[in-house]
């Protein structure tokens, strides 16, 4: 299979034009979500109004796109089946919270008035010094900026395999795309595309297993295959004690997602949160084990990665839909796939927004000032459009693997705020020095143990990271003479 076997597959008009629609799709509910976006709660949390369904497949779809859909399947297609490690953490964690960690935060922010994590933190612990968010404003700078980056230039490499057109027009594309439904309906937009690109996901990590199996000769031949190719393909525990404790641990980094966790604050009442768990966990478990799936399968059929477009195992899934879906079906999936690699990328510049606009510049910049509603709209569509572009311009120079990247981000964000999070809904203790130095702690283990101990310990950063910042929240807080309320 070569590469041209991909894009030469949209010059099939039929197959274009679906492609087309499917990217323009999101501009719509953008234009629709415009009518029900009308203050500052409505763009960052859409009002606090959203249904179970719709939050249950919006934090899976938010949660996974790129990750996923490319760098999933693309370890499954190079590791085999000992990439299921790396979805078993995180389905746990996010049941959890849906039933534990989500209804306590969706009740705690709406007593409060609060639109983001720093904001919940200044008013948990009643810190008048800013310093608590000020940290959380630089937290979120520091990983979504790697994180977006991963996420829009694994669209822009996407849409380049897909069109055969430059990787710099492919990037300007996909952030025009994404920052136009953006700025004309926020969170609502933001959601019903998540909801949207989820389904397209569900379809073609289905269909396209199904497909590959019928093509081989069903599961026996299979695994037939993959033993001739490598044995280690079908050994579960072939990736080392380091690695599978590693991926498992990526779970640990959910509860710490200002993407995620900004769907359960948004839910309109925190029972329903019960139904979004349902929903959202047989999501997670059917697009793990297809993009898992479609890693083994690929590796069956184009046994040689110089077989794949860009000798790229993250091309996998484009490289076997170019081959078994007809022009509707291959233009809608691969239109799906590039726009579920940007839900990720749109719900992280919504926290970007929230961050500058709401804990930057209203609560600490113009804190004195009286700033209306139109005021603060305005503002946070100025910075969506203007974080795009540096995310654009970040995403040219970004040379990482998606996989890699994204795993970097996770886990700093999930140490830096994930255990200040736990224990402040959960243990009264907690205090607010004690979330300030677990913030700190997770921020740095993270960058150092990435830097100079990952590759001689062979674990994953993100778990020291977190029960190293969660060590120290509680022996700060128990050594600190203040106490929350």
């Amino acid at each position: 299979m070569t590469e041209g076997n991909v894009y030469d597959r949209l010059s099939d008009p039929v197959a274009f034009t679906v492609f087309i629609i499917t990217l323009l799709f999101p501009v719509g509910i953008g234009l629709y979500a415009l009518l029900r976006t009308r203050n500052q709660t409505d763009f960052f949390l859409g009002g606090r109004s959203m249904n179970a369904f719709v939050v249950g497949l919006s934090a899976v779809s938010s949660g996974r796109s790129s990750w996923l859909v490319l760098g999933l399947s693309g370890m499954a297609y190079m590791s085999g089946v000992g990439a299921v490690w790396a979805i078993v953490g995180y389905i746990g964690a996010e049941i959890w919270q849906f039933l534990h960690m989500g209804k306590r935060l969706r009740t705690e922010t709406f007593r409060m008035d609060s639109l983001t994590l720093p904001d919940y933190f200044e008013s948990r612990f009643n810190d008048k010094s800013g310093v608590l968010r000020t940290a959380g404003v630089v937290i979120i700078a520091l990983f979504i900026t790697a994180y977006v980056a991963a996420q829009f230039n694994a669209g822009a490499k996407s849409l380049s395999t897909a069109l055969d057109i430059s990787f710099p027009i492919a990037l300007l594309i996909s952030g025009f795309l994404i920052m136009v439904y953006m700025v004309l309906g926020g969170y609502v937009a933001v959601a019903y595309n998540d909801v949207a690109r989820a389904l397209i996901m569900l379809a073609g990590l289905v269909v396209l297993p199904i497909a590959g199996l019928i093509n081989i000769g069903g599961t026996a031949a299979l695994m037939e295959i993959l033993t001739a190719i490598s044995p280690a393909h079908l050994d579960l525990f072939s990736l080392g004690a380091g690695a599978i404790i590693g991926f498992v641990g990526i779970g640990l980094g959910s509860p710490g997602q200002p993407h995620i966790v900004v769907r359960y604050m948004s839910v309109k009442d925190p029972k329903l949160l019960n139904y979004s768990a349902i929903a959202g966990t047989i999501w997670n478990i059917i697009l793990g084990a297809g993009a898992i799936c479609i890693g083994l399968i690929g590796r069956a059929i184009i046994p040689q990665q110089s077989g794949l477009p860009g000798e790229d195992p993250e091309m996998v899934y484009l490289a076997l839909s170019s081959s078994y879906f007809g022009p509707v079906l291959y233009g809608l999936l691969v239109g799906g796939v590039f726009a579920a690699i940007l839900s990720t990328a749109d719900s992280q510049l919504l926290v970007v927004a929230s961050t500058f606009v709401r804990d930057l510049y209203e609560k600490i910049i113009a804190k004195k000032r009286v700033i209306s509603e139109k005021r603060k709209l305005y503002l946070s569509r100025v910075v969506v459009l203007l974080s795009g572009i540096l995310a654009m311009l970040l995403a040219y120079t970004a040379q990482d693997l998606v996989f890699w990247l994204v795993l970097f981000a996770w886990g700093g964000l999930g140490a830096s705020f994930g255990p200040a999070l736990i224990l402040s809904l959960f243990w009264k203790k907690t205090t607010r020095l004690g979330v300030l130095a677990g913030m700190i702690a997770g921020t740095t283990i993270t960058i150092v143990w990435w830097l100079f101990l990952k590759d001689a310990t062979g674990v994953y950063e993100l778990i020291p990271a977190f029960f190293g910042a969660a060590a120290v929240t509680i022996g700060v807080s128990l050594g600190s003479r203040e106490r929350a309320g």
